[in-house]
Order: structure tokens, then C-alpha cells, then sequence
């Protein structure tokens, strides 16, 4: 089968071969076909080495399919389920998922940085990114990587589910809980900050600001729910406008940067909520004083892939879309094929897009 693989951490090019394998299904694990993944910008993290993975790997982590093979034990799907695959798979048995926090889970990543599913070259083992590979036509996955979804999901927008819709969305459902007619201000407006946006706009904030450098991002962003779009530069006067330099009541970080979480935290009024969503480097240490910590009042969050449980949230979402009450198709800027990809890649590194799908059919 077909696959693009990732030999060295820093490469520039990924080697798109033709020769690639599987690993057998293991008794809990499912094969997937995959009919379309997306381009994230967390595969560029782990292409850079940002996000640590072993190599050679094959990227892509925002992917959706078709069930092919399931293990002897795995009672719950089927061959011909759709499923959008989850790059965090939940073991449902230790105290982090037996408490409500399943997006904590940490065994199947830790297992998949020892454990390659792909084989190329001959016997050469290659690694899934995230345990996962979806720039690949097929992939094995445990079985709680797999979440079935209706069949009339288009390929496209279930693929967008498993990541971005999903921790954007998530972040201001879950995470922050945003209140009807309240006030929200998101740094960042790439596909994750607009799904913030969309989060937050079906959650009834009354006025959602979205801030990015880029002015061409700033139609899409009012297209799927940002009341008003600025760059950083237009900031303090839109503070002041929209909230009488209070600041408002949610301040969302979708960039990854230390810079862009100190923003947020100026543009949060006291007693707010700054979420943290982007994921950044491990060197890079923001600096907030324990004065403004204790004396303002506002509350730092997290939120890693939207405090989801997507056992109920893949679904939930997926209902969503179709009802028309989250556009995920408008933030689709290409539909590529798997031999495009090194091109969808040198396109996102550029900034302009949004998501680029690559369709497998």
C-alpha cells in the first residue's frame, strides 16, 4: 500500500512509497482504511521534532475510514462501520479514565512509541504518528481508536472531527464552559482557533472576538461565528470597544506560543478564564507574575484535545454538522490526493491555509 514516511526528524521532504505493510491485527486492535486525513499543523510539530515522536514515522493523526479487519476480542465494531480515528485512545480502566478525564490516558501513547504497525522496505518497522499514521491507506489501531459515526458523515468533515473540530469545539464546551451572552476573544485563527470560534458561538457567547495577523483569515473567521476580527495591533482598541477595557470574560490561545498566552491573558478581564489550547515547544516558558495570579482572579486552563470524551463527543459533533449547526465545510481549503502531500505540507508551513484534505479514492 501507500504511504508517506518520515525518515529523520527535520526532514523537508517526506519519501511517498508504495511498498509499505501492516503489522498483523493484534485480538483488540481494528484495520482501517483510510478514505480521507487531514494536514495539521501537529504534523508539522512532529516532522519538526517539536512534538516528539520515533522515526521513521509516518505522520497524520486527523483521519477518518472505513473498518477492514477487526481482532478476535473487539465486540463493538465490525467490518463496514465508519469510524473516525482517535489519535488519544482511552484504555477506559485506569483512574484518569474511570474519573471522567480519558483524554489523559497515557497507555496506548506511551506503547506506541515502542510498537510500529508499518513495515517498509522489506522489514524495516516504521512508527504511526500518535500511534495512528493516517497518511497512510491503512492503519491498525487499538479498538478505542476507532469511533463509529454514522455512514452519512462525508469523509471529509468526519476526518475533521477527530482532531481540530474536536479540541477546538471541545475547548469552549468542555473545557471553559462558555456561557450564553458572554463575551470571548480567541488568538489565533487557523483551523483549531476557528473551531474555537464555532465552540463558542453554539455555546451563545454575544460577542467573540477572533485576532489574527493575517487579515485574510478574518472573513472565515465571521463566516462561522467571530462577531468582530482584528490583528494584534488592532487589539487595545477593540478591548476597549467591546468591553470598556475590562477584557473579556474568555481568552483562548490557539497558536502554541508563550507570547500568544500572555496575550490572552491580557485580553481576560479578572475573575476569567484563559484556555490554553495550542501546543507549544517545551522550552518555551511563560511568565506570569504570582502577583497578577493571585490578585486578578482569573483561572489557567488547559485544554488537551478538548477535554473530550469521544465515545459521546465524535458523535455529538458529527450530529451537529449535519443539523448545520457547525460549518466544517468551509474551513476545507484543498481536497488533495497522498502524492500532493509534500505540497500540502510546504502550503501550511506558508500559513495561508486552513485544512487541506487528502482523499484516498
Amino acid at each position: 500500500m501507500r504511504a508517506a514516511l518520515l525518515h529523520a526528524v527535520g526532514d523537508d521532504k517526506l519519501d511517498i512509497r508504495d511498498d509499505v505493510t501492516l503489522a498483523p491485527v493484534g485480538p483488540t486492535d481494528v484495520r482501517v482504511r483510510v478514505k480521507a486525513t487531514g494536514v495539521c499543523h501537529s504534523d508539522l510539530s512532529a516532522m519538526s521534532g517539536m512534538l516528539p515522536q520515533p522515526v521513521p514515522l509516518v505522520p497524520g493523526h486527523e483521519g477518518a475510514g472505513e473498518v477492514v479487519e477487526v481482532g478476535e476480542h473487539v465486540s463493538s465494531l465490525r467490518p463496514g462501520d465508519h469510524v473516525v480515528v482517535n489519535w488519544r485512545p482511552a484504555c477506559q480502566e485506569c483512574d484518569l479514565c474511570l474519573g471522567g478525564q480519558p483524554y489523559l490516558c497515557m497507555k496506548f501513547m506511551i506503547e506506541s512509541f515502542s510498537k510500529g504497525n508499518f513495515r517498509y522496505g522489506g522489514d524495516n518497522t516504521a512508527f504511526g504518528m500518535a500511534g495512528c499514521g493516517t497518511w497512510a491507506e491503512e492503519i491498525v489501531i487499538p479498538w478505542q481508536g476507532a469511533i463509529k459515526i454514522d455512514a452519512d458523515v462525508p469523509w471529509e468533515a468526519a476526518a475533521l472531527i477527530g482532531c481540530g473540530i474536536t479540541t477546538g469545539v471541545g475547548a469552549a464546551v468542555n473545557t471553559a464552559r462558555v456561557r450564553p451572552g458572554s463575551t470571548v476573544a480567541v488568538v489565533g485563527c487557523g483551523g483549531v482557533g476557528l473551531s474555537v470560534i464555532q465552540g463558542a458561538r453554539v455555546s451563545g457567547a454575544r460577542t467573540i472576538l477572533a485576532v489574527d495577523p493575517l487579515e485574510s483569515k478574518h472573513a472565515l473567521a465571521k463566516k462561522v461565528g467571530a462577531t468582530h476580527a482584528v490583528t494584534p495591533e488592532q487589539v487595545p482598541d477593540a478591548l476597549n470597544e467591546l468591553t470598556g477595557g475590562a477584557g473579556f470574560d474568555y481568552g483562548f490561545e490557539v497558536v502554541g506560543k508563550s507570547a500568544t498566552i500572555q496575550s490572552a491573558w491580557q485580553l481576560t478581564r479578572q475573575g476569567g478564564d484563559v484556555v490554553v489550547v495550542g501546543a507549544g515547544a517545551m522550552d518555551d516558558m511563560v511568565s506570569i507574575s504570582a502577583f497578577s495570579l493571585l490578585f486578578e482572579g482569573k483561572n489557567l486552563l488547559s485544554s488537551l484535545y478538548g477535554e473530550a470524551d469521544v465515545r459521546h463527543d465524535f458523535p455529538y459533533f458529527a450530529n451537529l454538522y449535519k443539523a448545520g449547526k457547525l460549518d466544517l465545510d468551509s474551513m476545507i481549503s484543498a481536497r488533495l490526493r497522498l502524492s500532493d502531500l509534500n505540497d500540502a505540507v510546504a502550503a501550511l508551513k506558508g500559513g495561508e491555509v486552513l485544512r487541506q484534505i487528502i482523499l484516498m479514492d
